[in-house]
């Protein structure tokens, strides 16, 4: 869990920019946001399904793009 101690010369701007980079450090927003909603099994494999082929669309469209220069 994230937490700072704070310094007797610290302003509450200092303090809490330090405190957010602790907090994305430890992915803790990303993690809640993750568990937000239940995901099944099946949203999973959808979901991983489509990011592959977005990115194997991707590398295509940049090995195109690279054999066009030539």
């Amino acid at each position: 869990m994230p937490g700072i101690v704070l310094r007797p010369d610290d302003n509450f701007d200092a303090a809490y920019r330090r405190f957010k980079k602790q907090v994305d450090r430890n992915l803790i927003v990303t993690e809640a946001r993750a568990r937000r909603f239940h995901e099944t099994e099946t949203e999973k494999r959808k979901k991983f399904k489509i990011a592959s082929r977005k990115k194997m669309l991707k590398r295509l469209y940049m090995m195109r793009r690279y054999e066009s220069r030539l």
